[in-house]
Order: structure tokens, then C-alpha cells, then sequence
């Protein structure tokens, strides 16, 4: 068994998007002087699905009753609130409505409503008229309106967790890829790809679109792989258009939740995301293809489960990612009014989603533990909203392992980490 002094650390977090800062945030407020590392691979925090999503408090609503997004999700809303309150991030609570525009929907908007109040939360049911009262230029059948939905800047978020750790005595290093793990019987040991080590009691992987690859690097087979999907959004360039958040009812057997239009804490309209294949795991565009990470996609059986199970749905996506026409089109079934001009490009985004190798898409938050680590394996939308429930849930069970080292959670303990 390794001395206390020869650890670098207690926890060696890998990624600093918002779970990772999250998790390394719990550590320090509920073990004070943990020695706490985190490391990132970009130059600074949030630079992947943290800073490329919509900005939105999700209410949970959306989410199977009892699982962890469910349940997160419902916490994590008001927890984040709370604290972009306490810290002075920017965001509004400003509810959201789900319309549906055709018949065949109209159970499925039910089923929401059933779902909501499951959830304890605040849903309205409302007619045409109803819905043009919260959104004039909206047109629908029926809609419900979810009262704790808002939005934030989870970037500022991201930041903050990181401002927090350092101030509680943890180190963050940016710019420090991993490139090798080494599992040993007193705990890991990590390289980086300027040949930094970092010696450690527990390893936690939330290292978002690269965390399966993470987890094979420590030895551990996930049982899973990132297969990643671009989002892309247009902003809208006449924004008085939408007042607040509008979703299309969502269809039960995928993952995302379509075309929206969303008003961000800044004022701005976003519309969209599509959601297409990326050729990379950061492909942001069409340009951007790594033939490996294409190839460890394609090889990957539950790819092939997928593309044969929902061709249909993903030639729709990739024809509206292609088509401005069409994505217009997708638009106007809610908001009528708006034309292929008002649709400015921005930014896009990439899901991490993890698949079975039977082709399912994981539609829970997925967790896993081996010896002396713990692996955040998926962890898409909402997990910004419930980065602070699923950052506790995580540094509970890291210190938990740690202590499996002989490590005892300290009373006051100075110094911090490498």
C-alpha cells in the first residue's frame, strides 16, 4: 500500500466539461481537503457539449418516471436555478410550451401531461387560443406548458464549479490529454500527453464523447459506444417572433427532442438541432471527418443496429441538415411565420450517445465502477440541468472507493494536488 505522500492526489477527475467540474465541486464541499485533480484536454472548461448545447433548464418532464435523468432532472432544475441565482450567472425561469401541430400527436402530448404531473411538476393544458396567449405567431392543435423550464449560460456554470474547486483547494490542469492509464493495486496512474503523471487513489472518467475511450485506456470494456450526432442550429434573425421556449411533441423511441425554438438568457432565438452522424467525435461540420474515429463507429455493431432499425428517421435528419428548405419547413409546422431568411447559421453541437452493442440507444444516465474508478459513460442532455445531483451522485462513490485505499476523508487538510 502506497504512503498518503505518495499519491498526487486523492481523485483524478478526467474532463472538464460541466459533470467532471460538477463532480470535483462535490468533492470539495462535501469532503473539505480531498485532494482533488481535474484534467482537460481543451484550454479551458466547457468546450465541447457543456458550451455548444441550447442553454436550457430542462424540467424533467420528458424523462421515464424513477430513472436517473427523471429524477436528476427534476432536482437538478431548481438546485441550478439556485445557483446561478447565489453566483449572479445569467438565466431566466421562463417555462416552456410543447405543441402539437397534428392529431396523431395528441396522445403523445397527453401521455407528457400524465408523465409531468407524475414528476410533481407544473403543467398546463392549453388550446389554440391558449397558445397563442404565451405565443402569438405559434400555431397547434393542443400544447402543455411547463412552468420550471428556463435557461442559463452553463459555460458561466462550468466556470464557476472550476473557480469553486480551486478555491477549495484542487488543481485544474488545461491543455493535459491522456494518453495512457495504468490500473494499479494501491489505485491509477495517469500520462498525459506532455508526459505529466499524476498518481491517484480513484479515477472518475467524465470525459463526455471520449469516455469510452477513456475507460478502454484504464482496461475496463464499457460495454457501449460513443456514437456521436451533430446538432445544428440556425439563429433566428427576427426573434421577436418567439417569446420564450417552444418544443414539437417528441417521438418516444429516439433520444431527441426535434426542432425547437428557444430564447437564450441573451435575448437571441435558436432554432433546432437537427441531429445527423458526425464523422468525428468532435465534428462540428460536414468538412470535419477523423478516418479513425469514423472507422471506430462504423465498427461498432450496434451502428449498423441502428442505421437499419431507423433509416427513415435519419434520412429525414440528414436531408433538413442538407436542405435549408427543409429545415424551414420543419420549422413552420410551429411557427408558420418564419422564412429561410430569417434563419441565420450558428454554432453546432455534438451529442455524446452512448449505444449497446445490440444497436440500443442508452436512454438513462449510465454510471459504472471498477476497481479504483468510476466511469460517467453517458451523459447527454439533461445533464447539464442535473450536473449538481450527478456530480454528488459521483463524488459519493469516488470517495467511497478511495476509502477502499485506506484513505479516511480528512477533517482540515491544506495543500492541493501535483
Amino acid at each position: 500500500m502506497m504512503t498518503h505522500a505518495a499519491y498526487d492526489c486523492d481523485v483524478l477527475v478526467i474532463g472538464g466539461g460541466i459533470v467532471g467540474l460538477s463532480t470535483a465541486y462535490a468533492i470539495t464541499r462535501t469532503a473539505p481537503g480531498t485532494r482533488v485533480t481535474v484534467l482537460e484536454k481543451e484550454r479551458g472548461p466547457a468546450r465541447h457539449q457543456t458550451g455548444r448545447n441550447s442553454g436550457v433548464i430542462h424540467s424533467g418532464i420528458y424523462y421515464r418516471p424513477g430513472s436517473l435523468k427523471a429524477r436528476y432532472a427534476v432536482r437538478g432544475a431548481a438546485e441550478m436555478v439556485g445557483f446561478c441565482r447565489e453566483h449572479g450567472i445569467a438565466h431566466a425561469v421562463t417555462g416552456k410550451l410543447i405543441v402539437a401541430t397534428g392529431r396523431a400527436e395528441l396522445p403523445r402530448l397527453h401521455a407528457l401531461v400524465q408523465r409531468g404531473r407524475e414528476h410533481g411538476l407544473p403543467v398546463r393544458e392549453l388550446g389554440p387560443a391558449q397558445i397563442a396567449e404565451y405565443e402569438p405567431r405559434v400555431r397547434g392543435l393542443a400544447a402543455i406548458r411547463v412552468g420550471t423550464t428556463g435557461v442559463c449560460d452553463f459555460g458561466a456554470v462550468a466556470g464557476r464549479f472550476a473557480d469553486e474547486v480551486r478555491a477549495g483547494g484542487g488543481l485544474i490542469r488545461f491543455g493535459a490529454e491522456v494518453t495512457a492509464i495504468d490500473r494499479r493495486p494501491w489505485g491509477v496512474a495517469v500520462r498525459t500527453a506532455d508526459g505529466l503523471v499524476v498518481r491517484a487513489r480513484v479515477l472518475v472518467n467524465c470525459a463526455g464523447l471520449q469516455c469510452d475511450r477513456v475507460a478502454r485506456l484504464a482496461g475496463d470494456d464499457p460495454g457501449m459506444r460513443i456514437v456521436p450526432f451533430r446538432g445544428e442550429y440556425y439563429e433566428l434573425a427576427r426573434p421577436d417572433l418567439v417569446r420564450g421556449l417552444v418544443y414539437p411533441v417528441p417521438d418516444p423511441a429516439f433520444p431527441f427532442l426535434g426542432v425547437h425554438l428557444t430564447r437564450g438568457h441573451d435575448g437571441s432565438v435558436h432554432v433546432g438541432p437537427n441531429a445527423v452522424p458526425a464523422l468525428a467525435r468532435e465534428g462540428y461540420g460536414w468538412p470535419v471527418v477523423r478516418p479513425r474515429e469514423l472507422m471506430d463507429t462504423l465498427s461498432w455493431p450496434g451502428t449498423w443496429r441502428i442505421a437499419r432499425r431507423h433509416w427513415r428517421y435519419g434520412a429525414g435528419e440528414v436531408h433538413r441538415s442538407l436542405s435549408k428548405h427543409a429545415f424551414t419547413a420543419a420549422v413552420r409546422r410551429l411557427l408558420p411565420d418564419v422564412t429561410e431568411a430569417d434563419l441565420r447559421p450558428a454554432p453546432a453541437g455534438v451529442r455524446a450517445q452512448a449505444v449497446l452493442r445490440d444497436g440500443t440507444l442508452v436512454d438513462d444516465f449510465l454510471i459504472r465502477e471498477a476497481p479504483h474508478t468510476v466511469h460517467v459513460l453517458n451523459a447527454p442532455s439533461p445533464a447539464a440541468t442535473a450536473s449538481l445531483p450527478i456530480g454528488r451522485e459521483v463524488a459519493r462513490r469516488a470517495l467511497l472507493r478511495a476509502q477502499g485505499t485506506g484513505w479516511k476523508p480528512p477533517a482540515v487538510e491544506s495543500g492541493h494536488c501535483v
